[in-house]
This record gives structure tokens, C-alpha cells and sequence, in this order.
């Protein structure tokens, strides 16, 4: 009787401790299942998945079937993006004004606004990002590109920040390249909204005239532009503000706006520009002559819808407040 009790208990240990270790093993495989259902989630969250459908500058629903493998540009803004997404490696073909990044020198170059078209079918680029213009002014071309299976996206153009992000945004979808797209757009939101923190510190502010051009056709920028937008932004008072867009204006009239600082950004063809203002006939009661506060900046960073324009709002917040900004 001891003997089958003794043999009785011992089952139902055995029993007990089985059942525990399927029960601990159950959980242990339910736990791992979960552990890696979760990281294939967030793997899924960060990488960018295909088909995606955009609207583009036109207005357009384009679905894009797969990540491009290849890209031709045909702005340089454009470019300028989809290198800072980290897709440079993909593109194949540029237009003849693209400069930068250096690495754009030894890509095949494709044409300015009149694109050569019979290149860029030849490279048969997966993905070709156009402009409103050859919207507008070549919808046989852009329609030959379909036609030879390239997905076409027209990029709208960009006179605000906000524009810009979603450029930046609209690129990296059609990309692959969402995550890289949203940390560009948070980064120089975060650095413009330093730059306006730093800017409360102005106590007078400065009038600046923008010269876009150099005499004997003096063109300036006035709203709905960057260069008027980067001014407000550092506290500065643009003497072009009344007026919209970009503005022809003679010298007689710029006189009379008698601006605290000077600004040209056409440095890159024309030599030595703040001199040439500096010695202009009848400047000489202007205070930023008087004070010699006339500067040129690289006009691709203060003119060219991508992620440099913060570079360029640094640059002009230096040059006209540097007791503030160039500490």
C-alpha cells in the first residue's frame, strides 16, 4: 500500500514538473514570437515600402511600383535633395546648372530646361524628377519618358521654408528615402527656429536691400521669396518688402531706401560685386556704403529651394547682425 502511494506521488510530480516545463517553454517561444513580430514591425516602420501614390507639384496621383534604382534630375535643387536623402548613388543623369554636391561633376549631364531627350532615354533612368516647366511646356517629352516605362514626377516650385520641407518630403517617398526625408525636415526646423530665438536679442533692426543683379538692370527680391522670408526670420527689415517677387528698380529709386546693409549674390559671375557697389556714383550718403556694409553671398543658398538655405540664413544673420549672431 506504501509502496503504490510512494508510486502515486511520484507521477504527479512528474506530472506537475512536465507540465510546468511545456507551460515555461510555451511561453518562452510565445515571448521570442512576439519579441521578433515586434522587431519585423519596426523594421517595417523605419524602411520604406513600395507601391507608394503621391501627389505631385501638379496636383497628379502618381503611383510609383517599386524603389526606383535609377534617377535623373533635371534642377539642381533637386539634385541637391536627392543627394542629402542619401541617394546619390542612384542618380545617372543631371541638367548642365547642377553643382553640388562635387560628386554631381562626374554625372552624365542631360540639358538644361530644353532636356536632351534622347540621352535621357538612352540611360533609362527608373525615376526622372521634372519640373513645372516641362510640364507645362513639354507634355510630349514627359509623356515619350512614360512611355519607356520611367516614372515621372513633376516637382512644384518652391518660393517658402514650407515648400521646401514638403519637396524634401514628396522626393524621399518617391525615393525610398521617407525616414532620411523627415530628419532633413526636422533638422533645419530646428535650426531656423534657433536662428529666430537668437534674432529676439534685436533691438534695432537693420534695413537691407537684396541685389540679385548687378547695374545697369538692378533686379531685387520682395515677398514670396526666400531672401525676403530669411530676412524676417532674422529680425531684418527688407527694403523690397512692399514689393512681390523679383523687382527691377534703378538706382535713383534704391537711394532712397537708404539700407543699413547691402546684399548681392551674383558673386559667382561677377568680380569683386561689393566693390563695384561701393563705387557707385551717387551712393555716397547711403549709410551702408558710409559704413562699408555691403556683402555677397553665395547665391545658391539663399536662392535654391533645398536643405542649404538654412546655411544661408546663418550667413546673412552673421553678416548684418555679427554682434549676435557671429559669436
Amino acid at each position: 500500500m506504501k509502496k503504490w502511494l510512494f508510486l502515486s506521488i511520484m507521477v504527479m510530480m512528474i506530472s506537475v514538473f512536465t507540465i510546468a516545463c511545456g507551460n515555461a517553454e510555451d511561453k518562452a517561444t510565445d515571448e521570442k514570437e512576439t519579441t521578433l513580430k515586434s522587431e519585423a514591425t519596426n523594421e517595417g516602420e523605419t524602411k520604406a515600402t513600395f507601391p507608394v501614390t503621391v501627389t505631385d507639384g501638379t496636383g497628379e496621383e502618381v503611383t510609383i511600383e517599386s524603389e526606383p534604382k535609377t534617377i535623373v534630375s533635371v534642377i539642381p535643387s533637386n539634385t541637391e535633395i536627392t543627394f542629402a536623402l542619401g541617394q546619390g548613388d542612384k542618380v545617372i543623369g543631371v541638367d548642365n546648372y547642377s553643382n553640388y554636391p562635387p560628386d554631381v561633376e562626374k554625372i552624365e549631364k542631360i540639358g538644361d530646361q530644353q532636356l536632351d531627350v534622347e540621352k535621357i532615354l538612352a540611360l533609362q533612368p527608373g525615376l526622372a524628377l521634372v519640373t513645372e516647366f516641362q510640364h507645362e511646356n513639354n507634355p510630349d517629352i514627359l509623356k515619350q519618358f512614360k512611355e519607356a516605362g520611367i516614372d515621372v514626377i513633376v516637382i512644384g516650385s518652391a518660393e517658402s521654408f514650407e515648400n521646401v520641407y514638403n519637396t524634401i518630403t514628396l522626393i524621399g517617398q518617391v525615393t525610398g528615402a521617407t525616414k532620411e526625408a523627415d530628419t532633413i525636415v526636422k533638422e533645419m526646423k530646428d535650426r531656423l527656429a534657433e536662428i529666430k530665438e537668437q534674432a529676439k536679442a534685436v533691438t534695432e533692426k537693420k534695413a537691407v536691400w537684396v541685389e540679385v543683379s548687378p547695374a545697369p538692370d538692378i533686379f531685387t527680391t520682395g515677398q514670396d521669396t526666400f531672401m525676403h522670408e530669411m530676412l524676417e526670420v532674422i529680425n531684418a527689415t527688407n527694403t523690397a518688402g512692399e514689393q512681390k517677387g523679383w523687382v527691377k528698380m534703378t538706382e535713383e529709386e534704391i537711394v532712397t531706401l537708404n539700407p543699413d546693409v547691402i546684399i548681392t549674390t551674383y558673386g559667382y559671375y561677377v568680380e569683386n560685386p561689393a566693390e563695384g557697389v561701393l563705387n557707385r556714383a551717387g551712393w555716397e550718403e547711403v549709410p551702408a556704403i558710409k559704413d562699408k556694409q555691403v556683402f555677397d553671398v553665395n547665391n545658391d543658398t539663399v536662392t535654391r529651394p533645398g536643405p542649404r538655405l538654412i546655411d544661408g540664413v546663418e550667413t546673412l544673420a552673421k553678416l548684418i547682425y555679427p554682434e549676435i549672431f557671429d559669436k
